[in-house]
């Protein structure tokens, strides 16, 4: 009787790790403007879609019972916490860290422009990673630059639409507005589309940040809350001096 020799179970050799080290990339007043904002449109988003169509009614003498007054106190105020974090956000820009800046969102370089299709492509399915980046992917980064506008939009149609019921206030200045909008129903009409279209970057923002950080495996996704992300430190140098090469050459 013969024994068949076995043979001995097979051990995958583990690949060697990466080089990666803690990056501080996102600074306190990004992730403290990102999470203002977030909250703040939440806020108004709830409130604001009650102001359209009422959703709650109570029974008895209104002066007792003023929903509606106590949701626009609620809406007002989440929209002064929504414009000071766009506007400090926009100013931290100008001011603001490495990649806090503006060229972190405009894809003013051939490499961003080269990677922001690569990106595109990385979305389609057409490539398995996305080009590497430190700070903001160049797709993303163009996006907010749009997501931005329509902030503004939203701010300045909104203080239009204050500027009516706000009777001896300075508010009432922002009444200049109406003309662009094509008047209080034009304003009031693009306040609620630019609503709609944010809530859809919303969760394309979250589907996009998972894949993302799946694919990647750098903490990107932990990084907003931590403002670290988990990257080859070579990488990361070979990229600040990709960027300062550009900087001199433009100039």
């Amino acid at each position: 009787m013969t024994t068949r020799a076995t043979s001995a179970p097979r051990t995958e050799v583990p690949a060697e790790p990466a080089n990666l080290e803690p990056v501080y990339i996102w600074d306190l007043v990004v992730r403290s403007t990102h999470w203002l904002i977030v909250f703040s449109l939440i806020s108004l988003a709830i409130t604001g879609v009650y102001m359209s169509r009422p959703f709650i009614i109570s029974g008895g003498p209104a002066n007792q019972r003023f929903i509606m007054g106590g949701v626009k106190i609620v809406h007002f105020y989440s929209a002064i916490v929504f414009s000071l974090a766009v506007f400090s956000r926009i100013l931290w820009m100008f001011i603001g860290s490495r990649w806090a800046r503006w060229s972190q969102l405009v894809p003013w370089s051939r490499k961003r422009r080269r990677d922001m299709l690569g990106t595109f492509k990385f979305y389609l399915m057409l490539r398995d990673k996305p080009p590497f980046t430190v700070g903001h992917n160049p797709l993303a980064g163009a996006t907010y630059v749009a997501v931005f506008l329509l902030y503004l939009v939203m701010i300045l149609t909104g203080f239009a639409l204050y500027s009516v019921s706000a009777h001896g206030s300075y508010m009432g200045m922002w009444d200049f507005l109406f003309p662009i909008f094509g008047g209080a129903q034009g304003a009031r009409w693009l306040h609620h589309i630019v609503m709609w279209l944010l809530i859809g970057f919303a969760v394309h923002h979250i589907f996009s940040a998972l894949l993302v950080s799946q694919v990647e495996k750098n903490g990107t996704l932990d990084s907003i809350f931590s403002g670290y992300k988990f990257l080859d430190a070579e990488d990361v140098d070979q990229e600040i001096e990709a960027s300062s090469t550009t900087k001199k050459e433009a100039t």
